[in-house]
């Protein structure tokens, strides 16, 4: 039908807005979270890309969530202002018939959600992980950018190196400075190399260079001149990833139903099935009274948006208590968000008989 036609093509031409919008906005704040880790040493600056684009896999379930939402209130809104809904109602079709397009419209988002959400988010925040683990257990050598001071994984040292020269590992133009039993030491020197010890010590090997040797605040310092200074380079050990739920797939999340994981699976079933319902709830939340104010629903659409995932998020972390049956917390809060999804178009199809309910 046309009116079908009509709103699908609409949400579709909303929700493309609405999601560059959101998109752009997550990935500024999580670009600028990784920048201030990187600039504060926690981070390694080639990291920010690829973490940047696991994040944002792990976000996109609740980032489609809130498009499917704001697209179909969007469009509804401004049916309700520019009288085009007035004129649908009119012709005798009942409120509820919007059901269709919109769960039309909702369906192949939904679906992407609930794989995301069960499937490529977990992979992603594990992905994550151990890139971000592997980076942090490169040694100093591994670390250095050339022509930038770099401090050392134990914050005990600084290097600097010109250039690196070759495969072979030769750097040209070093600079170190480090403390040891309280005296500082710096260390300059043309060139140097990285050595490899039978027992599988490694070895960043200065040659023909000085050493200034002192103590901060006075005078007393020493000047030494090598051919050869090696310095031990340190590796940290290497961890096991995090036993962490968010890291699991779902089938070992039902495989070992212990509170955690089923916390977990919780907030990944929930999250398909939120997106469906708040699409059907956009539709009464939609409606909007031209003599009034035309923000009013919307704020009010919001609330209800951050209500239901903060709901989403208590029931979680019930389970994870114990405080909450699995079984009970999967369904209750989707069950009560459905009764007033009942009510609100009740009370939009009903008003007079609201009214007069509500005056009882």
């Amino acid at each position: 039908m046309i009116y079908q036609r009509a709103a699908i093509r609409e949400f579709t031409q909303t929700a493309a807005g609405v999601f560059v919008a959101l998109f752009a906005i997550l990935m500024t704040t999580q670009l600028i979270r990784l920048l201030g880790d990187a600039a504060g040493g926690r981070l390694a600056s080639e990291a920010v890309v690829a973490l940047l684009g696991f994040r944002a896999i792990s976000y996109l379930p609740v980032l489609l969530s809130l498009t499917v939402f704001v697209a179909i209130l969007m469009t509804l809104s401004r049916w309700y202002r520019d009288s085009e809904m007035v004129v649908w109602l009119s012709s005798g079709l009942p409120l509820t018939i919007w059901i269709k397009p919109v769960v039309k419209f909702a369906m192949p988002p939904v679906v992407v959600i609930a794989a995301l959400s069960l499937l490529l988010a977990p992979w992603a925040t594990q992905q994550s992980e151990t890139y971000r683990q592997s980076m942090d257990q490169r040694d100093d050598v591994a670390r250095v950018s050339p022509g930038t001071f770099n401090e050392s994984s134990g914050a005990d040292r600084v290097f600097f190196v010109e250039s690196i020269a070759g495969q072979d590992g030769k750097v040209k133009n070093v600079f170190i400075s480090s403390i040891q039993h309280g005296r500082l030491g710096v260390m300059a020197t043309a060139e140097g190399h990285t050595e490899t010890r039978p027992n599988g010590d490694r070895f960043l090997v200065l040659d023909r260079g000085r050493r200034y040797e002192g103590t901060a605040g006075t005078a007393e310092y020493r000047v030494m001149e090598f051919d050869r200074y090696s310095i031990r380079i340190e590796t940290k050990e290497a961890r096991g990833l995090e036993d962490s739920p968010r890291t699991k797939p779902a089938w070992e999340l039902v495989r070992d139903p212990k509170p955690a994981n089923l916390a977990e699976l919780l907030w990944r079933l929930g999250l398909p099935l939120a997106a469906l319902n708040l699409a059907v709830l956009a539709i009464p939340l939609a409606f909007v009274n031209p003599r009034a104010g035309r923000a009013n629903n919307l704020v009010f659409a919001l609330l209800t948006y951050m209500v239901y995932s903060n709901l989403l998020s208590v029931s979680q972390a019930w389970v994870t208590q114990e405080k909450l049956r699995f079984g009970v917390g999967v369904w209750v809060v989707h069950v009560g968000m459905f009764l007033l999804l009942l009510v609100l178009f009740y009370r939009r199809q009903n008003p007079l008989a609201w009214g007069r309910l509500t005056w009882r």
